[in-house]
């Protein structure tokens, strides 16, 4: 008999005179609540509970329930933690994104139709009547488009350098979330006042 078949048999011999001799030693280990394998494999290792139901109408059902959630904790939301400059950095990239995208899609469902309802949106004729607003006019509608690409287009350029693995500690975060800010706010008000 070669050491390791020995060594398992001494061990199953004395774990049987063990337990002979002294039962409540394997009854009350942590092992002895595990299932049996023959349990597991025969699928007989489920615990069946009946379950007592009764029947309630279905207004007491919606009473029990309005009981039920007066009792719920509410989640506490946003308002237990610090505003991080993340936060508004990540709103206001969807913003952008939609008022962007959104700009291009009603525009570009007019131009489709505009021959059918006799609308002039040539180059020409935008061009002509963007010249004839107000200053005013001209500068506030160059600054709602120039700040929502300029954001967009440097804070996609920071997510593409996320996604490389870099930039990524919670102090770049922050460094470069001020620095996308600083530099849209510069280039749009360069686009704007173009």
């Amino acid at each position: 008999m070669s050491a390791t078949v020995f060594s398992r048999r001494a061990l199953q011999t004395t774990t049987r005179r063990l337990a002979a001799v002294n039962p409540s030693v394997f009854t009350k280990t942590s092992i002895s609540r595990l299932p049996a394998p023959l349990a597991i494999a025969t699928g007989q290792n489920f615990q069946i509970r009946p379950a007592a139901t009764s029947t309630v109408s279905q207004a007491q059902g919606a009473d029990i329930l309005a009981a039920q959630r007066r009792h719920r904790p509410v989640s506490p939301h946003l308002s237990i933690y610090r505003p991080q400059v993340t936060w508004y950095l990540s709103a206001l990239n969807r913003i952008t994104g939609c008022i962007l995208s959104g700009s291009l899609y009603v525009f570009g469902a007019a131009y489709l139709v505009s021959p059918l309802f006799g609308w002039h949106l040539e180059s020409a004729t935008l061009a002509a009547s963007f010249a004839s607003l107000p200053i005013i006019a001209k500068v506030g509608l160059k600054a709602f488009f120039a700040f929502p690409f300029t954001f967009h287009s440097f804070n996609g350029l920071r997510h593409l350098a996320w996604d490389t693995g870099r930039t990524i500690t919670n102090q770049q975060v922050i460094r470069t979330g001020w620095s996308v800010v600083g530099l849209s706010v510069v280039t749009a008000l360069g686009l704007t006042f173009l």
